[in-house]
């Protein structure tokens, strides 16, 4: 309890796993906690200050299930391992923490999802910027930018979704960082530029840090070092496969904020169906780390034409050739090199960990013909960015059984022939079976006992076993060795001399094998950068390979840049819808350039509006990733934001309505969209009363059409903005219509110039299923209202002197007692007395 009490005092926070025997124990309260989290049994064990100490336990060979499932609760664990040989040791055998497992650390790959990354996030802050710096341990990434703004520090964590954040706990944290699961407060020392310099440049053995292009960051930098003191202080071991850092420039992406990461329904569908996002219909990768890869491009869209155009052209050779299937068979064989890579640098790879290298890297000549050819610089950068490896393929196939067991501990991991020692060692226990079959007859024969056998167990050794009726006819230099039911069992000189040898012989032989796989993981530590950057490249061919195979399925183009202003798309569609509708979509055209930057959008609704906006942004949005996108043609101009401002729902937690909620997204487009960003505008002012709502969502409309001159579709059922083309430049209208047939309504899905006539509100009601009665009544108050004169109770007035005049009553329209008492009082008439008397009278009204 001494060892574990000194263990646990440096690790307070965290779950303590006390290695004991076959077993990790928790005591006190980490027993409790545990036994709660993971449903175990909670026992009691000795006595402390006169009560019993709470002990729970897992088996040690089973503890990575235990330890995925408090890694997903967010817990972090110190596991303390016995260090010392027990059969050495003099009293108890020596333990200490050896790794702590956190969220945003772990590598073992049953803790880690395999098609998604797993980062580790450190912020900093300044007055009014933001420093981030994030590693994934399992690939060894690290990578750093800054954030000019808090609206881009919450778009940044949006895409990079950390499992563990740490962050400095003397600063006031806006409240989107404060709910970030994972989140750890550290000392602000720990952050410290000075230091973090310092820290960086010896950990990569550099004068300075100009060579990662940082040096203008210091945010960043802080935080980086916050981040690598953290990892080096949880992974106790060297971590060679972290071998630079990369700067990420916010001037190089499109950017998404968080509303529109949500909105556009990327990697997340409301219902957790991911088919319904576009992730789930763009990903067919045939590696993990191909996967990953995509999913980060998705989540960064490039604004270089000339990297984008490269990766069309890369996609292109890739269908032209005609052998993308085979291509992507060849990658099947693969494996996860990256986390597999990462793991031999941290020494945690285990048998079949280096199994999947050797086949993945018995691939690549396959890998090379399949690509070898094809008329793309990017994929012959690709090639020689793979290379050959066939020598370190061969010693791994050399040294390697064709299926090794999952643990080292279990031997028979090296092949026969690899090591001359080993198969010695291995020859004298093999030969032992025979032995104990010419000893069992031989004693059968002398002692006369035709039942005699020759045993062996893990716990007593090997033994000469003889059954109760048979003991007195034990031969007199038989030794006893133990009692069981039914039978003795005895020892000799011979067998115990035997039994000395063999088992040295399988020990030596197992202490063998561990030298020889050492020795394997310093050899592929040497070659380890040029294994990360041809694991990296594979990634990169495997996407590429993805984007094609949907090309090429789905019917899909290239897309063009055009270096001036506009959109335009001939026949696009909704990635997702068309995928998951049965019946056929509608293909609509789009076409936004200088004097046409605003389209008003009316129709009913399911009429298609919502669909037609979006599939807008995602043809946009997988241009600028370099994949192909599902329209008959497409020409982007320069694009710099995306921004969606669509559907509503409350934020309680944080005090927000609806309104609420839509106006914050709102003022934010408002205030960061340019003549370059991409604005979608869904029903803005819905969620007041009519004249506020309209008043508010012509101000928006006008503003983004004159002032922010963003490209813009602005999807409305106030059909009074429709006259805002005819009083601004640059607005058109458009819309959706839809047809009645007897009592059912037909959507033709299908975009026309001009503004709709009608909402088709009652009929859309009665599709949802609103009871008769209701829609009946409806339609009498519709009507009743239609005849109305133009007075305040009417629709409102489409005229913009209309529109502008305060025509709605006021939320205060009666003047309360201190704004009565407030006029009439006369300032110039005032003596000081009369003045202070008065503010008396008006703080008792109040």
């Amino acid at each position: 309890m001494r060892q574990y009490f000194a263990a646990k005092a440096d690790y307070p926070d965290t779950l303590v796993f006390f290695r004991m025997g076959d077993f990790y124990e928790l005591f006190y309260d980490d027993a409790r906690k545990a036994a709660r989290l993971l449903d175990i049994t909670l026992t009691q064990r000795g006595n402390s200050a006169g009560a019993p100490i709470p002990m729970a336990g897992v088996p040690h060979h089973s503890a990575e299930g235990y330890l995925a499932r408090l890694i997903k609760l967010g817990e972090s664990v110190a596991i303390c391992e016995q260090i010392g040989d027990p059969a050495l040791a003099k009293g108890i055998v020596e333990r200490k923490v050896v790794r702590v497992v956190t969220p945003g650390t772990v590598t073992d790959e049953a803790l880690l999802e395999e098609r998604r990354d797993n980062f580790l996030l450190a912020i900093t802050a300044g007055k009014t910027s933001y420093g981030l710096a994030w590693v994934d341990l399992a690939s060894g990434r690290f990578l750093l930018t800054e954030a000019a703004t808090a609206e881009a520090l919450a778009s940044e964590l949006a895409r990079l979704a950390p499992a563990e954040t740490l962050v400095g706990e003397d600063v006031a944290w806006p409240r989107f960082v404060t709910e970030l699961p994972g989140l750890r407060k550290r000392a602000p020392w720990h952050f410290d530029l000075e230091t973090a310099t310092r820290q960086l440049c010896r950990f990569f053995g550099t004068k300075d840090l100009s060579g990662f292009g940082c040096e203008g960051l210091p945010l960043a930098v802080a935080a980086a070092g916050g981040l690598l003191g953290y990892v080096e202080e949880t992974q106790k071991s060297a971590l060679p496969h972290l071998s630079g850092l990369a700067v990420e420039n916010a001037a190089d992406t499109v950017a998404l904020d968080a509303a529109t990461r949500r909105n556009l329904e990327l990697d997340t569908h409301a219902s957790g169906r991911n088919e319904h996002t576009l992730l789930g219909v763009i990903d067919r990768s045939v590696t993990p780390m191909g996967a990953r890869a995509l999913k980060r491009w998705l989540h960064r869209p490039l604004r270089d034409h000339a990297t984008l155009r490269q990766r069309y052209r890369a996609i292109a050779a890739l269908i032209e050739a005609r052998r993308l299937e085979a291509l992507r068979e060849t990658l099947r064989g693969v494996g996860d090199l990256e986390r597999i890579l990462a793991r031999v640098a941290l020494r945690s790879a285990r048998p079949r960990d280096l199994s999947t290298l050797r086949d993945g890297l018995a691939q690549l000549p396959r890998l090379r013909a399949d690509v070898d050819g094809a008329d793309s610089p990017l994929l012959a950068s690709l090639l020689a960015r793979i290379g050959e490896h066939g020598d370190t393929a061969q010693y791994l196939a050399a040294a390697l059984v064709d299926q090794p067991p999952a643990l080292l501990r279990d031997g028979g991991v090296m092949r026969t022939g690899f090591d001359a020692e080993l198969d010695e060692l291995r020859t004298l226990s093999t030969n032992a079976d025979q032995f104990l079959i010419d000893l069992e007859a031989r004693e059968r024969e002398a002692s006369g006992i035709p039942t005699l056998k020759v045993g062996y167990n893990r716990v007593h050794g090997y033994y000469i076993e003889i059954s109760h009726a048979n003991a007195a006819r034990a031969p007199t230099h038989y030794t006893r060795r133990q009692t069981i039911k039914g039978a003795e069992r005895y020892i000799t000189e011979e067998l115990k001399g035997f039994e000395d040898k063999v088992l040295s012989a399988r020990e030596r032989s197992l202490m063998r094998e561990r030298a020889l796989y050492e020795q394997i993981l310093d050899d592929l530590n040497v070659n380890l950068r040029a294994l990360k950057d041809a694991a990296g490249a594979i990634a990169e061919l495997d996407v590429l390979a993805t984007l094609a195979e949907r090309a090429d399925a789905l019917n899909w183009v290239a897309p063009e840049f055009d270096a001036g202003a506009g959109i335009r798309i001939v026949r696009g569609r909704h990635p997702v819808v068309e995928q998951v509708r049965d019946d056929p979509f509608e293909p609509n055209d789009l076409a936004l350039d200088e004097s046409r930057r605003m389209l008003v959008i009316t129709g009913p609704n399911m009429g298609g509006k919502s669909t037609y906006m979006r599939q807008a942004a995602l043809i946009v949005l997988l241009a600028h990733i370099g994949s192909y996108v599902p329209a008959d043609a497409a020409t982007i101009g320069t694009i710099d934001r995306i921004f969606t401002r669509i559907g509503a729902g409350d934020d309680l937690s944080r005090g927000q309505s609806t309104f609420m909620v839509e106006m914050s997204e709102t003022a934010n487009i408002l205030h960061n969209a340019t003549q370059h960003s991409l604005v979608l505008m869904d029903e803005v002012g819905r969620g007041t009363s009519t004249y506020d709502g309209l008043a508010l969502a012509k101000a928006c409309a006008v503003q983004l059409a004159t002032a922010n001159r963003a490209y813009t579709l602005f999807a409305t059922h106030y059909f009074e903005l429709t006259e805002l083309s005819a009083q601004y430049s640059g607005i058109a209208n458009v819309h959706l219509d839809a047809i009645e047939y007897g009592d059912s309504l037909v959507f033709m899905h299908a975009v026309k110039e001009g503004p709709a006539n009608r909402s088709f509100g009652l009929q859309v009601a009665a599709l949802a299923g609103l009871p008769k009665p209701v829609i009946g009544a409806a339609r009498r108050y519709l009507a009743a209202l239609e005849q109305q004169p133009a007075t305040a109770a009417a629709a409102p007035a489409t005229t913009q002197a209309a529109l502008e005049a305060p025509r709605q009553m006021g939320l205060f329209a009666a003047p309360s007692a201190v704004e009565r008492a407030l006029r009439e009082i006369d300032p110039d008439e005032l003596t000081p007395k009369a003045a202070l008397e008065a503010l008396y009278r008006i703080r008792a009204l109040l």
